[in-house]
């Protein structure tokens, strides 16, 4: 899948809705200031610099290498670690809390992984996470688009979490208790359909394979299909992910 790419590209394709998404997932997952959190699959950063911002203590990990080391030089306070959500290198009880935004979906056992995220969190911490919504999360228009030409392409709307309850069932399937999940919305405006498209050509996970596997014309017309739904812009994505939290 599509993750090995600089952050850069990462930042335009996905950071443009990570970064407004950040700040009311911490507002739901309830962190505050003086938390011990970790933040896991932290990519080059857009949640551990929401959390830092409210004065949380954190800690990041990510399977990337390339993320990891964007991630060190933007945060040089920051122990940032290279490793995977199902096997993390962290003692038992270490954090107050360990939060994952747009990765339980990839994660290669949701249940081993929201286990462990559970295992490093003390007892009455709080594990959070959050997954756009298939239908409507930010990735629904080009998805949209893709459908019009070919009905039959997977999407990304069945992946683990990406529909209402599932993450309520992986966190009680990793022993979590007093489990809450609601939807939570960003509303991003894309100057121009040229600023919203090119990011998908990058070939950043699912939908960037998508794209890299067209041929020229396939890759024309979707482009062309994606801009007469979607205009010359300005045009806002409205994205809903679902958000849970569990008490360990």
């Amino acid at each position: 899948m599509g993750f090995d790419v600089s952050p850069e590209a990462y930042t335009r394709y996905m950071g443009r809705y990570a970064e407004p998404l950040a700040e009311i997932f911490v507002a739901f997952a309830g962190v505050s200031a003086g938390d011990a959190v970790l933040d896991v699959g932290c990519g080059p950063g857009a949640l551990t610099a929401r959390l830092l911002s409210t004065g949380g203590k954190v800690a990041a990990i990510d399977p990337s290498q390339t993320f990891v080391d964007a991630a060190r030089e933007r945060f040089p306070d920051v122990e940032v670690s290279l490793g995977r959500a199902e096997e993390l290198p962290y003692a038992t009880a270490t954090f107050g809390a360990a939060l994952a935004q747009l990765v339980v979906h990839f994660m290669a056992d949701p249940v081993a992984g929201l286990a462990q995220m559970a295992r490093v969190t003390r007892p009455g911490g709080v594990v959070a996470a959050c997954v756009w919504d298939g239908p409507t999360g930010a990735l629904a228009p080009f998805w949209d688009a893709v459908h019009t030409i070919d009905p039959d392409a997977q999407d990304e709307a069945l992946l683990s979490g990406a529909h209402q309850g599932h993450l309520t069932e992986l966190f009680g399937d990793a022993g979590l208790r007093e489990v809450a999940e609601d939807g939570i919305r960003v509303d991003v405006v894309h100057p121009t359909f040229e600023e919203w498209w090119e990011p998908y050509t990058f070939g950043v996970g699912p939908a960037g394979d998508y794209v890299q596997n067209l041929d020229d014309d396939g890759r024309s017309r979707l482009e062309s299909v994606a801009r007469e739904r979607l205009g010359d812009g300005p045009f806002t994505v409205p994205a809903t992910a679902w958000a849970a939290r569990g008490t360990v």
